[in-house]
């Protein structure tokens, strides 16, 4: 994974948190859904990379999202039953849309987003399968 610039700081952490949150609630409005409330003991940053947030709507659903260094995205709650199966479940939606973009797409900017998700994707998948992130 290529890295950015890594919070040392409480203070930094702090503030790239909050920049992934605004992210990731701008997305889900962006989509028609509202943010109630963040499920914090639910929710991880693994920053620099990515923020995955397990959000409670206005309508009384619940959702992951994630923002980070990557496309911001949204699955249902039910998908997945924490971040971590919740980040393989990005991982494998992603393969599968840059796989169906480069199967009906010829622009180049949508193939340079497949690619983009691709690349996203491995990262992801990556994150899941190591347990020093998870505490293992």
């Amino acid at each position: 994974m290529e890295l950015k610039h890594t919070p040392k700081t409480q203070e930094e952490l702090g503030d790239w948190a909050r920049e992934q949150f605004q992210k990731a609630n701008k997305h889900l409005a962006e989509n028609g859904i509202l943010f109630k409330s963040v499920v914090v003991e639910d929710s991880r940053y693994l920053a620099p990379f990515c923020a995955i947030w397990k959000i409670d709507t206005n309508e009384g659903q619940q959702f992951w999202v994630i923002s980070g260094d990557m496309p911001s995205d949204y699955l249902p709650h039910s998908t997945a039953e924490d971040a971590r199966t919740a980040i393989r479940h990005f991982s494998m939606k992603w393969q599968m849309q840059a796989e169906s973009i480069r199967r009906q797409v010829t622009d180049k900017a949508q193939l340079d987003y497949a690619q983009l998700l691709e690349k996203k994707a491995e990262e992801l998948y990556e994150m899941h399968i190591s347990t020093k992130l998870w505490g293992e």
